[in-house]
């Protein structure tokens, strides 16, 4: 009686139990912005911007995979908790500790730096229980401050919808 009891007790707690609930890696999650660049001269061909930097204003961290790198496209994380994100895009960066890696009062950082700003209004979008809300970038406009000596000579929005859903096209592009 007590193994048939036992086998009972085994069977009801296999029915009540709930699957896994794990995010499939292939579901779309919060977007990132993505910019490709092109020839200001040629407006119809990518141009490569070399020794790129890009940091985050605010951030003492340089973005993943944008540390002095020749590229053609950027791919750029919004905070999900403002409608303002910043970013320092630095081409031809050089940096030169002057012989003292301890003392940063005489480095040297030199090429051309571009400061832009994204602006946007967030929306929260359900994914599943398992993958929980992703968000949506809404009115998305780039800009950038005026230095008198910008690289980036014009941004514009690939379309008229200015919303970042997901990561399938460039959203925006820069003409250098």
């Amino acid at each position: 009686m007590k193994k048939t009891l036992s086998l009972f007790l085994l069977f009801i707690a296999l029915l009540n139990c709930e699957r896994d609930d794990i995010c499939p890696e292939a579901t779309p999650t919060t977007p990132h912005l993505i910019i490709r660049l092109y020839d200001i001269s040629n407006q119809e061909s990518n141009k490569n911007a070399f020794k790129i930097r890009i940091q985050g204003i605010g951030n003492s961290e340089v973005l993943e995979n944008y540390n002095v790198v020749t590229t053609d496209s950027i791919v750029l994380p919004l905070k999900t908790d403002a409608s303002v994100t910043e970013f320092s895009l630095h081409k031809d960066y050089e940096y030169d500790d002057n012989g003292t890696p301890g003392d940063t009062s005489d480095d040297i950082i030199s090429g051309n730096e571009d400061i832009i700003t994204i602006t946007y209004a967030t929306k929260k979008e359900y994914v599943s229980r398992a993958c929980g809300y992703k968000t949506i970038f809404e009115n998305v406009i780039v800009t950038q401050e005026d230095d008198g000596d910008n690289w980036i000579q014009l941004i514009q929005s690939v379309n008229d919808n200015l919303t970042v859903e997901n990561e399938n096209a460039a959203h925006y592009k820069i003409f250098h």
